[in-house]
């Protein structure tokens, strides 16, 4: 029972943990208070559910609990009625009736966690902690940093927010163009750890794509004339239309090649080829989150992989690569220039990033180059490069389909 009631409450802090958090936030006013608040009432809920069953409304049980330790500690404190002023009437008395998640306060968090007075980096990685749910293993990987280097620089980040008194409310429209570019890259990068997991058993952790959707769509539409933030939207909207054929019954991956494009979401698509000329339509040209959509745009209008306007597909990613240069950008280039030209130019391309030493430690230029070696007939260095990635991938689904593909080799 109580393994059973520790998985529920797991289950719950990924769907609801931001929420709670940012509606603490709001209430305490400070960042560090709000986690250790929601984490307290995470440990009674840990003590009290085994035996007292798990409440009808979850999230709004453990909203209370905390907002009510809230109110125990400032009775101790000397500044009592600062403290009641803050919290106002009532919040003793919350009940699972009156709980209803705001969807601003997650996005009210986002944007104070980007606060201009941290560097952008750590913008970034405070909000994919706080608000995405990633542990800091799966944080520094998508910024190819060791993981004490990203602790710390979380840990910084939190002591600068509080020692500044940072406000948890959305800033003034004046104020949003300093923070928008740090924005939008945190619910990018949700959406891509929820789109492709980059640790544990599963291929897809889809509450937390559909919530960089969510956020994707509050944010457009609070900014309609802000081409990257439709930009964005239509990114994500077109990812998303994927989901169901993206996984097979068994909840491995299912490569792009693979699947069945008749799951694909067509309404999902429409949706997200609309915010896209939307964009296009304010005539300020396309930036990153724009020429990814384009790119996604080719793929969901294509009827099979040999259908797909490869050529197309590279220009964009070489105008990508001019307004956002990565080595991911990079990688991703080799691959449609392989399916464009042949599979020689592609390796050419990824050979060259490999003699960079760009990307160490992670398992994107082994598997492409397995993939490109493998076509061109090069089994034996195929079948070395694969087995590579698979031992560099942090996501069991992951390797076990790289170790699949390369005992399927004939040497």
């Amino acid at each position: 029972m109580t393994t059973d009631v520790a998985r529920r409450v797991a289950a719950i802090w990924r769907i609801e943990g931001a929420r709670i958090v940012a509606t603490l936030a709001r209430v305490v006013g400070d960042l560090a208070t709000a986690e250790d608040l929601a984490q307290d009432a995470v440990a009674e809920a840990l003590a009290q559910w085994p035996g007292d069953g798990i409440p009808s409304n979850p999230g709004a049980w453990l909203t209370a609990v905390a907002k009510r330790r809230a109110i125990d500690g400032w009775r101790r404190s000397q500044n009592l009625s600062e403290k009641y002023r803050l919290i106002g009437a009532g919040l003793d008395d919350i009940t699972d009736a009156e709980w209803q998640p705001i969807d601003d306060d997650v996005l009210r968090l986002v944007f104070a966690a980007c606060h201009p007075l941290l560097a952008r980096e750590a913008q970034v990685a405070l909000t994919l902690k706080v608000v995405g749910g990633l542990d800091t293993d799966a944080i520094a990987r998508l910024f190819l940093v060791p993981v004490p280097t990203m602790q710390q620089r979380i840990v910084r980040a939190k002591k600068a927010l509080s020692a500044a008194r940072v406000p948890f409310a959305v800033p003034d429209p004046s104020e949003w163009p300093a923070r928008l570019s740090a924005v939008l890259s945190v619910i990018y990068l949700i959406f891509t750890e929820g789109y492709a997991a980059s640790t544990g058993v599963e291929v897809l952790r889809t509450e937390l794509a559909r919530e960089a959707v969510r956020l994707g769509r509050v944010l457009h539409r609070l900014l309609p004339r802000e081409p990257e933030a439709l930009g964005l939207s239509a990114l994500t909207e077109l990812q998303a239309s994927r989901f169901a054929a993206r996984v097979d019954a068994n909840g491995d991956a299912v490569l792009l090649a693979d699947q069945d494009r008749r799951r694909w979401d067509r309404s999902t698509i429409a949706r997200g080829a609309a915010l896209l000329d939307r964009a296009d339509a304010l005539g300020r040209g396309r930036g990153p989150y724009q020429l990814q959509a384009a790119i996604a745009l080719c793929h969901a209008k294509a009827m099979s992989v040999d259908a797909t306007d490869w050529d197309r597909i590279v220009l964009l990613y070489e105008m990508l690569g001019r307004v956002a240069p990565s080595p991911v950008v990079e990688i991703n280039r080799a691959v449609a220039v392989s399916m464009a030209s042949g599979a020689l130019k592609g390796l050419a391309i990824v050979d060259q990033l490999a003699d960079a030493g760009v990307l160490k430690g992670s398992h994107l230029i082994p598997s492409v180059r397995g993939e490109l070696l493998s076509r061109l007939g090069r089994t034996r260095e195929a079948r070395s490069e694969l087995l590579a990635a698979a031992e560099l991938t942090r996501n069991e689904r992951e390797a076990a389909l790289l170790r699949r593909k390369a005992e399927a080799l004939q040497l």
